[in-house]
């Protein structure tokens, strides 16, 4: 029967379905897991605050000046760079944009009022507004209750808890630490009122849109400036829709949907300013400099014209001859084409002086401010102030270290080697051509030199006036053409769809997501926990689980007997845990038949460990077959640690161990009890070598005249696996039943039972079951014995019934 044992293969597969009932023999772990994470979940969902997302929408265009066309002498056309909608993307994500918006609006100053769960934040809802006094500052972090007792008076309260705090200038961004009054502080002043006070300056005066409600309380809090930017920094979402065209899309979340609306605009607003002041930038310092020119030129011009009125009236000349008027004439233009090559050269000389000696190139003067028309000298000085612009940005959102920075001035450096290589040739050319022009003009002024000394003087005066009058009406020309270009100038950026609250409903918080999360960990930690618990349970709990570890059979199930002593069978006899060893001794009849051996039969009662119900089976099972009419001894056979006399009030002084020492007959250590057909011999006294004993021929004699007198011979021994009695015991026996108690025997004790079946050292032994309760959920139990439910006078009871029937007996 045992040759094809083998415990390497039995069956080791996961059995699914005995886990699940395990499972849902959890069930109220699951509930208690369920109702604490779906209550954590709805308290999660009422104190979190709607969450709303509102967007605009832009264009970044690259609008022509309509008034700029090729016969205008002043070039202001933005040339801008290629990537200019990554340049918009990164100025609006810029802290120094994000100050601007920040500041404009104030977002460091809330009004609140207080909410069931939390502070709402009622902005421009508030009956009132702060004009700050920026210049002063404001306490950090601090609420300041306001209440109106009357149409227009209102009630300042404040506690404060330490004698310091921590303020901050709004003006300058400047912290300060602040002296403040300890304890409540609590005064009344009129609306638009000045506050001078240690933790807030301004003054309240009264929205007139919104209702004021007299007595109902309101606070203001002021927050770090630095945190609020960062804060909407962050949550400002800028892209390109469809990517990488020149829309953007700008959108912002927050729980205040006037104030998302609020910032969005201003933020475009704010752009569409700063972009056009680019824009402007080169005009700018164009009507600079030519203002500049034309304030040294009127000085001149004016100066001249005195000094010509002055000649005319001492020396009575008002006009000369022909052919030295036209003489004069020449010899004046050609002093006018000197005076601008001059204008030029001073130009070139000192705009070549600004790019050796200056880092900032965004102040660089048009060169045709001055008539430079030349397309080098035009196209590099716009290209450098559009790189300078470019690397000015950046400053707020890289670092200098990085390689945009390095690759930006990289560019800047070769333009402005190419640009000082054109400023020397150009200045060259200037050069040769002011030569020609004095040549030409020597020529004229030594005919000139024959006319009168007063006649020469009044000419020089005369062109010198032409002169200085010409290069003044250039330049108011050129500053009205530079003021027309730079009025006609729109922004770049183009509102498609500003920000507007339409209704739209909130995003967040995801409730539905809570509740799923609290669902699966209402779920998931009682299903951990279980498997946790399964893992390292280590101990027997159903039939099935024996017959996985095992392939020696199972015999039968006991119950839990619940009342005091170990003679169920007989105190119970209606009991399911009599019918149990009922069922059990029918197998055993049916095992001794099989054996087709006739006269008394053996039947050995053993275990793993202590307390694992051998003695009160084998009292049972002795009783059992004792109440059939089969004469039956139960003898006590652990030498170690006997029990059974405490069940039949006997002392444990005589037995076993006095018949092998052979210092008592048979006759005088059995002992009758008082159920019908069933003796007793007990242990006896403990003696110092039980194993040598049991071992010993005396046993074998011993067996031999209880098989002479008793049909049944029912063997209690000690555990097999604390010590080797019962292994030399199973000879004798013609049935060995090994105790298995629920949830106590570890299955790795099976091991040496296990082996010692496979290897046939042990035959004819079954399993029993013992101190089995059955579990609606676990499945199993039914087909040995009655290991399915109890009798009236066994069956568990809830708490209700148990308290029941407290009553009833009382009663």
């Amino acid at each position: 029967m045992n040759e094809d044992f083998n415990i390497n293969e039995l069956p080791s597969n996961f059995d699914i379905k005995s886990f699940l009932f395990k499972v849902l023999n959890y069930w109220y772990l699951f509930v208690l897991a369920l109702i604490i994470g779906f209550t954590i979940a709805y308290f999660k969902n009422a104190r979190m605050q709607n969450e709303y997302v509102l967007d605009s929408l832009i264009s970044v265009e690259n609008d022509q000046n309509p008034f700029f066309t090729s016969n205008t002498s002043i070039s202001f056309n933005y040339g801008g760079i290629t990537d200019k909608v990554q340049t918009v993307i990164t100025t609006l994500k810029t802290r120094n944009h994000n100050e601007k918006v920040v500041d404009s609006l104030q977002y460091y100053l809330q009004y609140l009022t207080q909410g069931k769960y939390w502070m709402d934040e009622v902005y421009k809802s508030a009956p009132f507004k702060l004009e700050l006094d920026t210049s002063k500052p404001q306490i950090l972090n601090k609420l300041i209750s306001i209440k109106f007792t009357s149409n227009d008076t209102f009630e300042v309260s404040v506690n404060f808890e330490s004698e310091s705090g921590t303020g901050q200038v709004y003006a300058t961004k400047e912290y300060l630490g602040l002296l403040l009054p300890q304890g409540q502080f609590v005064k009344t002043y009129k609306v638009g009122e000045a506050i001078e006070a240690p933790f807030f300056n301004g003054k309240i005066v009264l929205r007139n849109e919104n209702p004021m409600q007299i007595g109902k309380e309101y606070f203001i809090n002021f927050l770090n400036f630095d945190s609020i930017v960062n804060q909407y920094k962050s949550w400002l979402n800028v892209a390109s829709r469809p990517v990488g065209s020149s829309i953007l899309s700008l959108s912002l979340r927050g729980t205040n949907k006037s104030k998302i609306v609020d910032y969005l605009n201003a933020t475009v607003a704010i752009l569409q300013k700063s972009q056009l002041e680019r824009k402007n930038l080169y005009a700018t310092n164009t009507i600079k400099f030519i203002e500049d020119r034309m304030s040294v030129v009127g000085d001149s011009l004016k100066n001249v014209e005195d000094e010509l009125n002055k000649f005319r009236s001492k020396n009575k000349i008002f006009n000369v001859d022909q052919e030295s008027g036209r003489v004069s004439d020449k010899l004046r233009d050609y002093e006018a084409m000197e005076n601008d090559l001059n204008i030029k050269i001073s130009y070139l000389n000192s705009l070549q002086t600004y790019l050796e000696t200056q880092t900032d190139y965004t102040k660089i003067t048009a060169p045709t401010s001055v008539g430079i028309q030349e397309a080098n000298i035009v196209g590099s000085a716009r290209r450098i102030i559009d790189l300078a612009i470019v690397r000015q940005k950046l400053e707020y959102t890289t670092r200098e270290s990085s390689e945009q920075f390095r690759n930006i001035d990289r560019q800047i450096d070769a333009e402005k080697n190419v640009l000082l290589e054109t400023l020397k040739e150009t200045k060259k050319t200037f050069g040769i051509q002011l030569n020609q022009i004095n040549r030409s003009m020597a020529s004229l002024q030594s005919t000139l030199s024959k006319l009168p000394i007063d006649q020469q003087e009044y000419l020089k005066i005369q062109r010198r006036f032409n002169i200085s009058e010409n290069v003044y009406n250039v330049f108011q020309t050129k500053r009205s053409e530079a003021s027309v270009v730079k009025a006609a100038n729109i922004s770049d950026i183009n509102v498609i769809d500003e920000a507007k609250d339409i209704g739209v409903g909130p995003i967040g918080p995801n409730k539905r997501l809570n509740y799923l999360i609290a669902l699966f960990v209402g779920f998931s930690i009682p299903f951990v926990i279980i498997v946790f618990i399964a893992f390292f349970d280590n101990s027997f709990h159903s039939v099935s689980d024996i017959e996985r570890l095992s392939k020696i059979p199972v015999l039968g199930i006991i119950g839990k007997y619940r009342r005091e002593g170990s003679l169920a069978v007989y105190d119970s006899p209606k009991s399911a845990i009599s019918e149990a060893f009922r069922a059990i001794r029918s197998s055993l009849k049916f095992i001794y038949k099989n054996q087709k051996g006739e006269g008394s039969k053996t039947v050995l009662v053993t275990s793993s460990v202590s307390g694992e119900g051998k003695t009160f089976c084998a009292i049972n099972i002795a009783t059992v077959f004792a109440l059939s009419n089969k004469k039956t001894v139960l003898v006590g056979l652990d030498l170690r640690k006997p029990k059974i006399s405490k069940d039949f009030n006997l002392k444990n002084d005589l037995g076993v161990v006095d018949y092998l020492i052979d210092s008592k007959n048979l006759e005088d250590v059995i002992q009758p009890t008082h159920i019908d057909n069933l003796d007793i011999i007990l242990s006896g006294s403990i003696p110092p070598n039980p194993s040598e004993l049991l071992m010993s021929d005396e046993m074998d004699v011993f067996i031999e005249k209880l098989k002479e007198t008793y049909d049944i011979i029912v063997l209690d021994t000690p555990p097999l696996g604390l010590v080797t009695d019962a292994i030399e015991l199973v000879d004798y026996a013609d049935a060995t039943l090994y105790l298995v108690r629920q949830n106590y025997t570890k299955k790795d004790m099976l091991t040496v039972i296990n082996d010692k079946y496979k290897k046939g050292e042990i035959k004819n032994i079954s399993f029993v079951l013992n101190y089995y309760k059955h579990k609606k959920r676990q499945g199993y139990g039914y087909g040995y014995g009655y290991g399915y439910g109890y009798h009236d006078n066994e069956e568990d009871k809830n708490i209700l019934s148990k308290i029941s029937s407290i009553f009833k007996r009382k009663s």
